[in-house]
């Protein structure tokens, strides 16, 4: 059977890699695995998320869905006083982010998701969601983390046009989540929820 990267432990081997990520003015060697997903490197989507956004001065951001941690890491990197939380259920994703964080003298806290405290709110979220989960998998996420977020808090998603963004736009409006789209590049969308 084939592992998915959002399996909780992949069974196949920890062959890693090194890659080189750039955002905002740094550069960083990061380390990436088998059973994970954009294995090879930063994938467009995340990219273009990082090219759209700037990072925040301070704050607390969770990045839902971290993998190795290319966002976390570089929110970390960019912006030393946020507190940046990397979310995911995948205990190797979870592994090479805290890895990373370390090689890069920046400040991440790792976490499964049932492990976050309850109480816990962010200032912000950061997504390059897991869409191929399924679509009520995915509804079901976002319906868990979005109330998370302070009054003034906002999602920042990235979406494939052809993997539904435009659908999952209304859907979140719908969900008294008002949507809009910020940015469109590279057949990607970035969404930007917030509370109604």
């Amino acid at each position: 059977m084939n592992d998915h990267y959002f399996d909780a432990s992949p069974s196949g081997p920890d062959q890693r890699r090194e890659v080189t990520v750039r955002a905002w003015g740094h550069e960083a060697a990061m380390l990436t695995s088998a059973g994970l997903f954009s294995a090879d490197g930063l994938d467009h989507a995340t990219a273009v998320l990082l090219e759209t956004l700037p990072p925040p001065a301070a704050g607390r951001i969770l990045d839902l869905g971290c993998g190795w941690g290319p966002i976390a890491c570089l929110l970390a990197l960019a912006s030393p006083s946020t507190e940046v939380w990397a979310v995911d259920v995948n205990h190797r994703a979870l592994e090479l982010t805290r890895a990373n964080a370390e090689r890069m003298s920046a400040t991440v806290r790792t976490a499964l998701p049932d492990d976050v405290p309850p109480g816990l709110t962010f200032d912000a979220i950061w997504s390059n969601p897991p869409i191929r989960i399924g679509k009520q998998a995915l509804h079901d996420l976002l319906l868990r983390w979005l109330p998370r977020l302070d009054e003034t808090g906002a999602a920042h998603l990235v979406v494939g046009r052809n993997l539904g963004a435009d659908s999952l736009q209304r859907w979140l409006t719908g969900q008294g989540w008002p949507t809009e789209r910020i940015a469109s590049s590279k057949g990607f969308r970035v969404l930007t929820a917030t509370r109604s």
